[in-house]
């Protein structure tokens, strides 16, 4: 618990730190100029732009607002009764607009956020965690809330923050160095190195009171080093001696969770089939693979794979891979029927063409799709294989049009 002199001492100290913020890169949001009735709730991983998002929401408000950080130490005592000495502040200085910054870290937050909506106030919310976000968001505030997912730049967001071209060089830049901001500002690994470590402490071994955090690190640098590659569960559990299957399975669920690492199933029409075959692990960016990596030998075709999925995931969560007699590295479903399907090599040549293509050919003909796409380093050509098209695209010229969809989502 704490003082209401010192919340709002902490506030104005927040307030001036922000204001002396660097270069940030406008991030479009649509769908919350006139909302009044649901709060706006934009998730993602740690140092992605969430906080900077809601600044830049705050800057475009008339009405008298107030922004507050819970990750500030100085708050780390702040409870829900404090809740009610930020609403005595709000009420001195007639605010009817609320920014609240990483709120999952304080608990029943959502009893006060929905008693407030009720009143008429507006309210903007950021959170690292999915699942803790939530479980509270489909208790206390079903039907009141809108839902954003914030990534690391696209690639049309690296260009304009670095102010580049579109190319070869921009994009091989993009897709070996990553899109989180703060390195793209400085060019320090350290900064992706202690990122990624703060990810596994304080996001998720402190949250989740893990003990054996040396495990919970192995583990992250073992996916991070193995990101397109397949895995289960068991494999995993004996590669690191974990006593059983199931706390494996938690310990993706929480990288999971915090936006750290995605799995895409083989696809099944069943969903037990989907559950024991086999997943493919993917990173929310590429500089940490790039720079958290135990594999020393370059390896381009796997970021490039990495990137690709994430522009995908960008646009939805229905993403799978193929594989038959042949293997298709995505098939992308939009309302359950297949909107897209991709293989990804950074150069095709005469040793792996008829293995991409038959890759494709396969999922296309399995899913009764005229049109395939192979996404490469550079290349540009177009392949007829009987009634179906395979167009091969360079990343820097598919991506111009994927990954930029900053739909919100009402819930």
């Amino acid at each position: 618990m704490l003082t209401k002199q010192t919340i709002e001492q902490v506030i104005i100290s927040q307030r001036e730190r922000l204001s002396k913020a660097g270069k940030t890169l406008p991030r479009a949001v649509k769908g919350i100029d006139n909302l009044t009735s649901h709060a706006f709730i934009v998730t993602g991983v740690r140092r992605c732009g969430k906080s900077t998002l809601l600044q830049q929401i705050n800057t475009t408000i008339a009405q008298p607002s107030k922004y507050i950080i819970f990750e500030d130490p100085r708050l780390a005592a702040f409870d829900l009764n404090d809740f009610n000495r930020l609403h005595e502040i709000a009420e001195k200085d007639s605010v009817s607009v609320w920014f609240f910054d990483e709120i999952q870290l304080i608990d029943k937050w959502e009893s006060f956020i929905r008693f407030r909506l009720d009143e008429g106030y507006r309210i903007f919310i950021s959170g690292s965690n999915a699942t803790m976000l939530s479980k509270e968001l489909g208790t206390k505030l079903t039907g009141r809330h809108i839902s954003k997912e914030l990534f690391p730049f696209s690639y049309q967001e690296f260009l304009q923050f670095t102010e580049q071209s579109e190319g070869e060089t921009s994009s091989e830049t993009y897709i070996t160095g990553g899109g989180f901001p703060e390195f793209l500002k400085t060019g320090l690994p350290e900064v992706l190195m202690q990122l990624f470590n703060d990810i596994i402490i304080r996001d998720i071994a402190l949250r989740y009171n893990i003990k054996n955090v040396t495990i919970l690190q192995q583990l992250a640098v073992w996916l991070v080093s193995n990101c397109g590659k397949l895995f289960t569960g068991n494999s995993l559990r004996k590669m690191f001696q974990i006593g059983s299957s199931s706390s494996v399975m938690e310990y993706l669920r929480f990288f999971n969770d915090a936006y750290l690492f995605f799995y895409v199933p083989r696809f099944s029409f069943s969903g037990k089939v989907q559950m024991v075959n086999p997943k493919k692990v993917y990173c929310i960016d590429n500089g940490f693979i790039q720079h958290n990596s135990v594999s020393f030998t370059p390896d381009n075709g796997r970021l490039l794979e990495n990137m690709v999925f994430l522009h995908l995931r960008r646009q939805t969560k229905e993403i799978y891979y193929f594989a038959e007699k042949n293997e298709c590295d995505f098939v992308v479903f939009q309302q359950k029927k297949p909107e897209g399907i991709y293989q990804v090599c950074w150069q095709l040549n005469q040793d792996n063409l008829n293995r991409e293509l038959n890759g494709l050919k396969e999922a296309m003909d399995y899913f009764k799709v005229r049109k395939g796409t192979i996404i490469t380093f550079n290349q540009n050509e177009t392949f007829k294989i009987g009634n179906k098209t395979c167009n091969v695209i360079p990343f820097y010229d598919w991506a111009k049009t994927t990954g930029n969809n900053n739909k919100t989502t009402f819930k």
